[in-house]
Parts: C-alpha cells; structure tokens; sequence
C-alpha cells in the first residue's frame, strides 16, 4: 500500500535583494503542512543559521526519535506492558567532507522509559531492537541506529 505525503516549503530569507550575493539572504525557511502549525526553519547555525529555529538535522533526528517511540509505544501496549513516561535525546552524529557536504554517519537513540512495576524488563528492553524493522523513518536512512534505553519503574 502506497501513502504519500506533502509539504509546502517557503523561503523566506529575502533581504530585499534576493540571492544577488552569497551573504545577502538568510537561510530561513517555513514548513507548512495544510491544517497543521507553521514551522519556521533555519540552516544549521554552523553555517550562518538561526541556532533558535530548527534545521534540517533537528527535523530528521527528531523524526527518527518519534516515529520510533510510536511503534514502541503500540509494541508495548500489544505486550501488555505499561508505559506511562517516555522521553528520548537522541544525538546525531554527523561527518562534514572537506569539500563541505555532510552526511549523518550515525544516530544514538537514548529513551528513558517509565513502566508500572511488574513489567518485563528484559522484553521491555528487547522491543527496542525489533523497531528498526518497521520504523518508516529508520528503514528510510542509510546510516546506523544504536538504542541506549533507560527504564525506570512506578
């Protein structure tokens, strides 16, 4: 089954004089997704961007952190083990050529998971690693995921 998604992206970094010289636009940007909240975006602040928007390594890293906490979330459920807390800071690693194009050459998952007393741990540890099969986002990139899990029990 076949789903498609869509975006509208937006420049808006024109200066007044658009792209007449290298430092004369900034590299900011809006998503907007129909019914949804306008985000505001900018280019990494490594590179001249604005460091209180996101940018597109944020937008991709987070992608990769939510869409795997969703099917950890449905695994869960379908278990029988009870979450009741999930929170992640998953770091990106990124390698930058000398001829300047970058690439992610790695991501580090590190969710901390609160579940009811009771629950497996070692199978509530194991869903982490059988995500990566069904993930949309992590079965789209082409660098390697590492799961670092925490658990914590109420």
């Amino acid at each position: 089954m076949e789903h498609a998604y869509s975006s509208r992206i937006v420049w808006t970094g024109n200066r007044g004089t658009g792209t007449s010289g290298y430092r004369t636009y900034d590299r900011t940007w809006d998503i907007a997704v129909p019914g949804k909240p306008v985000v505001s975006c900018s280019n990494d602040p490594l590179l001249g961007g604005d460091p209180a928007k996101m940018n597109p390594e944020d937008l991709l890293l987070s992608a990769l952190a939510a869409c795997h906490m969703l099917w950890y979330l449905h695994y869960a459920a379908d278990a029988g083990i009870t979450v009741t807390s999930y929170e992640d800071d998953p770091v990106g690693i990124g390698e930058v050529s000398a001829g300047g194009a970058g690439r992610f050459s790695a991501a580090v998952l590190r969710p901390h998971v609160i579940l009811r007393a009771g629950a497996d741990l070692g199978f509530a540890e194991a869903i982490h690693h059988r995500i990566h099969e069904v993930c949309f986002i992590a079965r789209s990139v082409n660098f390697p995921i590492r799961y670092e899990p925490t658990f914590e029990f109420v």
